[in-house]
Parts: C-alpha cells; structure tokens; sequence
C-alpha cells in the first residue's frame, strides 16, 4: 500500500467533506470540488479525517490509492487557499490582454490569438504578466500549459511564453569571423 495513503487526511476547520455515490465533494472558503472513484479505492470519512484504503490488494489498486489521497490533499488545498501560476511573456509586439471571457494573445503571427477561459479559472494580466488562479489545480495547470504551448520560449533571444519561475535554456548565436 501507498505510503501516502497509509495516513488519513486532516481536514482543517472550515472544510467539510462528503461521500456519496463513488465520488468525494469537497467545501471549503473557496469553493467546492468533487471527484470520481475509482472502483478498487474505498475512502471512509471518521470525524474530521478522511481514510483511503485498496478494495483489495494489487499493484493497480495500491497504486491509485496512493494517487487518490494525493488528489484529495489536492482538492483540500484548492478550496482553502486554492492554486495559481504566473506566466511571463518576453518579445517586442508579444502581449496578454484579457477580453471578457476570453485571452487575447498578440504572439507574432498575422492574426491574435483567442483563448477562451474556463469559468471556474480567474486570469489577470499586468503588463507582460499573466496570473491564472483557481481551486482545481489540474484545471489551473492545464489551462496555462495551453497558453504556454502557443509560443514557448526560444534558446537564442528568450522570446516567448514561459512560467515566471523558469529559466530558458539559451543558445549561443553564429559567430562572425573575422
């Protein structure tokens, strides 16, 4: 059995959780979240703690018991202090503008580029800096990943859409000779 799993889940004060029908609801200050079972993954909920066992022990089930509580910890710190990640853009004429309910990229190419937000997600921009926060932290990664691939950052002149805490690899140009 996972390591992870092995050890209930605490819930802090404020957050409350639910089992019904193969799936966890959690609530919280933030917001609520609530996730699907898998059916070799039994959770209990005693007090204010919630348990994760295998229905019954194999590798697979063993193995997403451990993913499970690793989900759970995650939904638990969504709804309470909840996820966000800051994006950078670099390049002349590259920018973020936000548009309703959609993102508008100026990447370079001949025509913006429009992104349409998910509703759960908030996304604000400053200058060349984009901050996409939420509860779900897949949704929140997975939305900025998106926007990231649209233009990653290239070796020569760093141009591009990279994650505020990431270093581009650079690469050093053709040199003249003389």
């Amino acid at each position: 059995m996972s390591r992870i799993a092995k050890q209930p889940i605490i819930l802090p004060s404020g957050t409350k959780a639910t089992i019904e029908a193969g799936a966890i609801s959690i609530a919280g200050p933030l917001g609520a979240l609530s996730r699907r079972l898998h059916n070799e993954i039994k959770i209990s909920l005693e007090d204010d703690k919630v348990k994760i066992e295998p229905a019954h022990h194999s590798i697979s089930s063993d193995a997403l018991s451990g993913t499970y509580a690793s989900h759970v910890k995650n939904m638990i710190v969504g709804v309470t202090k909840g996820y966000e990640k800051k994006l950078l853009i670099e390049g002349v004429g590259f920018r973020f503008a936000v548009n309703g309910s959609n993102v508008k990229l100026d990447l370079g190419f001949s025509h913006p580029v429009e992104v349409p937000i998910p509703a759960e997600l908030k996304v604000s921009v400053e200058k060349n800096q984009m901050t996409v926060s939420g509860t779900d932290k897949e949704l929140v990664g997975e939305f900025s990943a998106k926007i990231r691939a649209l233009k990653k950052t290239e070796p020569y002149k760093g141009k591009g859409i990279r994650y505020i805490d990431e270093t581009p690899r650079r690469k050093q140009g053709k040199k003249a000779t003389a």
